[in-house]
């Protein structure tokens, strides 16, 4: 990849060993109906709008329940938002800052949809223009060789971690590619949402578990990825 002389794309050498392994080959992927959310056994807090309670309430999904976000964990500028497009990119695409913890879809009219995210160490280790090749639901999470010499005890996962709400990957990952290779770069959800707006010890873009719900269904495969440590004005 070339940067076509952006100084704000640059290509950074990725960290392997922190990436989260993609755990089989690439299939079809289609957009199912929406997770239903259920909002009743959440209160609201106050100070809090109502339509964030019920955005991150508990979630039922593909036999899963995600449990309700404890929002005042969060700060509340990393709640998921409709926002005017602040990066100039053409509609659906996807833009990580990761100097502010933003991901942003890009939407007609110039807008877009923000979401706030955590940024592991893999998630500081590359910047520039990609795709996301692929996308799961649920995906397994396969820890490369290199986390597993260093703890010993992942071993276990050698052959990969079954989905549910302790798999690192959460809910959902996108798959990130540049060129037709694996970048080991993913975007995907997590149960630990305290962590959002943060530098979190491991893995590369992480959204709450609900978030990454509606990234999932707003995205298409192969659809461009800018990633900028920069920020974005």
């Amino acid at each position: 990849m070339t940067n076509n002389g952006n100084p704000l794309f640059t290509r950074r050498k990725l960290l392997l060993g922190f990436g989260l392994g993609a755990t089989a080959v690439a299939t079809g992927c289609t957009t199912g109906p929406r997770a239903k959310v259920s909002v009743a056994p959440y209160p609201v807090e106050r100070g809090i709008e109502p339509k964030y309670v019920s955005m991150y309430g508990p979630v039922f999904d593909e036999g899963y329940r995600i449990p309700a976000v404890d929002l005042k964990r969060v700060d509340p500028r990393f709640y998921r938002q409709e926002v005017a497009d602040p990066t100039g990119e053409k509609p659906g695409t996807v833009v990580v800052d990761t100097s502010k913890y933003y991901c942003y879809v890009v939407m007609p009219g110039g807008r877009a949809m923000r979401y706030g995210v955590g940024i592991g160490r893999a998630g500081f280790a590359w910047s520039g223009r990609a795709k996301v090749q692929w996308k799961r639901k649920w995906p397994t999470w396969t820890p490369p060789r290199e986390m597993i010499a260093r703890e010993p005890s992942l071993a276990k996962y050698a052959d990969g971690m079954e989905p549910g709400l302790a798999n690192p990957l959460g809910s959902r990952a996108l798959y990130i590619f540049q060129g037709g290779k694996d970048t080991l770069y993913r975007l995907h959800g997590t149960p630990e949402y305290w962590t959002i707006g943060t530098n979190s010890s491991s893995g590369c873009i992480r959204f709450m578990n609900q978030d990454a719900i509606d990234l999932y269904d707003r995205v298409k495969s192969g659809s461009p990825l800018v990633v900028t440590q920069i920020g974005i004005a």
